[in-house]
């Protein structure tokens, strides 16, 4: 039996500033991955805040804000069967360093923190991150 999900997407400014949002995008397509919903945003510091409520307060917080808030930004909602963990396992781990190749960050990041995508860990996450970005959808 398979397990239909829909997981949200962030293609971050960096990957926006670096024009490789259509070969991100593709790369979920090809992998059978449906484009549900689609958009460019530029956020501000109090959607950041909400998108990243987890992390305010945090040593680190104040660069996270001030990266995702740099620029345009390309939000989705993919779905597809286990999307969330074909996601995760297509954008590769978190530091380019250690990403392996043939993911999006091992093939095209160049940081830890700049590091093109985000998408959400778990069925509670993509329902919280979704309903937050698309709440239409």
């Amino acid at each position: 039996m398979s397990q239909m999900e829909r997981t949200l997407v962030l293609i971050k400014p960096d990957a926006v500033r670096r024009a490789l949002v259509g070969q991100i995008v593709a790369r979920y397509e090809a992998r059978g991955l449906q484009v549900v919903a689609l958009e460019l945003r530029q956020i501000d510091a109090a959607f950041a805040a909400r998108h990243y409520a987890e992390h305010v307060g945090r040593d680190y917080y104040p660069g996270l804000e001030a990266y995702i808030t740099s620029g345009p930004l390309v939000a989705m909602v993919l779905a597809g069967e286990r999307a969330i963990d074909a996601v995760r396992t297509m954008n590769g781990a978190t530091d380019a360093a250690t990403a392996l190749a043939g993911t999006i960050r091992g093939d095209l990041a160049t940081s830890k923190r700049e590091n093109l995508v985000h998408a959400s860990d778990s069925p509670e996450s993509a329902a919280r991150e979704v309903a937050l970005w698309f709440p239409q959808v």
